[in-house]
């Protein structure tokens, strides 16, 4: 679901300056299939390749959840460019991140062929409605407004959060009245977003000049509208922000505003969501789920057992 707004400013970036601000956050390493997300921290630019999906077996308690006749589904992600999320490898055409890790793990458990294909953030919610898709996978928050007309499996928790250029005045950001004046840069029909929106009028009221919402539908557009001065700050996932202030100079991660339960987006009413749920549940009891979190250096974002479409987490 694109959540409507206001007063939004839509950027369109030459894909030139897309592509060589995506393979820099990209680029690959040694390719050392042992390595993981340790050595963000130190700089590294390698994106991890350790497998942990391919020893996967079967849950046959899953299998028996799923509706008859159910052989593929076709899952939709969004290649954003920066890890975490869905990026490719080196070859150009393997995809890889998080949630590629965890939808793959899921269908090799349910013994299910994958079928995947790319679509824009904003895309992926309404064409599921339509059945274009059976499962979106793009680190999608569990709201209320979205639980009106997707349901969710959870697998992860993440959330909102901010980063700067280090000679940014902000150090933290605990109340949206802290952004007014500034260019705030997020994406394209995300939580972060209607958040932004929903709030301008704080700025108004406070007799202040109001943020300016800067939406980008790539990720590497995104960054590099920051470090080129074009916004002052960005408001994005607490995981994809960690990363990727780990990997580029001159930029400060400045804290968590608002933590989600992130979940595979399905239909309303989809009945693949129990053989989901019972399959993601199976990675977590088998320690596949951890190693998975692990390898992208993510394990604070562990929760302790898949919901279906769980209330909103609240501040």
């Amino acid at each position: 679901m694109r959540t409507p707004t206001r007063a939004r400013k839509r950027l369109f970036i030459p894909f030139a300056l897309i592509a060589s601000a995506a393979l820099a956050l990209t680029a690959c390493g040694s390719g050392d299939p042992s390595g993981d997300v340790a050595g963000a921290a130190a700089g590294s630019d390698a994106v991890p390749t350790t497998d942990v999906v391919s020893g996967i077996k079967e849950n046959p308690a899953a299998v028996k959840l799923l509706p008859p006749g159910t052989g593929k589904v076709t899952l939709a992600v969004t290649v954003g460019g920066t890890p975490p999320g869905t990026t490719y490898l080196s070859d150009g055409k393997t995809l890889t991140g998080q949630d590629v890790d965890f939808a793959n793990a899921v269908a090799k458990a349910l013994g299910i062929g994958l079928e995947t294909e790319q679509a824009s953030f904003e895309a992926i919610l309404p064409a599921l409605d339509s059945g274009k898709y059976d499962v979106g996978a793009a680190n999608f928050g569990v709201t209320e407004e979205r639980r009106k007309t997707i349901d969710f499996v959870t697998y992860i928790n993440d959330g909102q959060g901010f980063a700067a250029r280090e000679d940014s005045d902000l150090s933290e950001v605990t109340d949206l009245a802290q952004l007014c004046g500034l260019k705030v840069a997020t994406g394209a029909g995300t939580t972060f977003e209607a958040t932004l929106e929903e709030n301008r009028h704080r700025c108004t009221d406070a007799g202040k000049k109001a943020y300016e919402v800067q939406t980008y539908s790539e990720t590497g557009a995104l960054w590099s509208s920051l470090q080129q001065g074009r916004s002052d700050v960005v408001m994005s996932t607490i995981n994809g922000l960690r990363y990727a202030v780990a990997h580029q100079q001159g930029l400060k991660f400045l804290n968590e505003f608002h933590r989600l339960d992130v979940g595979f987006a399905l239909k309303k009413g989809s009945k693949l969501a129990p053989a989901l749920q019972a399959a993601v549940n199976g990675l977590i009891a088998d320690g596949t789920y951890d190693r998975i979190l692990k390898k992208w250096g993510t394990t604070e974002s562990a929760i302790a057992r898949s919901e279906i479409s769980p209330p909103e987490l609240k501040d």
